[in-house]
């Protein structure tokens, strides 16, 4: 159960981050919850493998590489899907804060199950 409020507040994070950011452009909150998934496998299997091999990089940048492979599976979702539209990487970055921002609001206020 926690699982699934996990994936629905993940794609609220994201249409309400779609509202938000200019040039960034979804087709309803199915379509959220779907974009939201994706990047999630993305981040799951691509990012991770990029994560491995960019290590001494983002460990001398502070996790800035890691921000930027994220950024970076948004735009590959933002191909995949026509329901989905970034104008940009600019566009992708924003859209990354705010999905992150809102996450932790969402955290703060559901909490951790004990």
């Amino acid at each position: 159960m926690r699982f699934i409020i996990e994936i629905l507040l993940t794609g609220l994070a994201f249409f309400i981050g779609a509202k938000l950011v200019p040039g960034v452009a979804i087709d309803g909150f199915g379509n959220a919850i779907i974009a939201s998934v994706l990047i999630a496998l993305a981040n799951a299997t691509i990012g991770f493998i990029l994560r491995l091999l960019t290590f001494p990089i983002n460990f001398l940048t502070l996790g800035l590489v890691s921000f930027i492979i994220t950024v970076l599976m948004i735009l590959l979702v933002d191909n995949m899907m026509t329901s989905f539209n970034t104008s940009g990487f600019i566009a992708a970055a924003f859209l990354a804060i705010v999905v992150a921002l809102i996450k932790a609001v969402f955290s703060a206020v559901v909490g951790e199950k004990e």
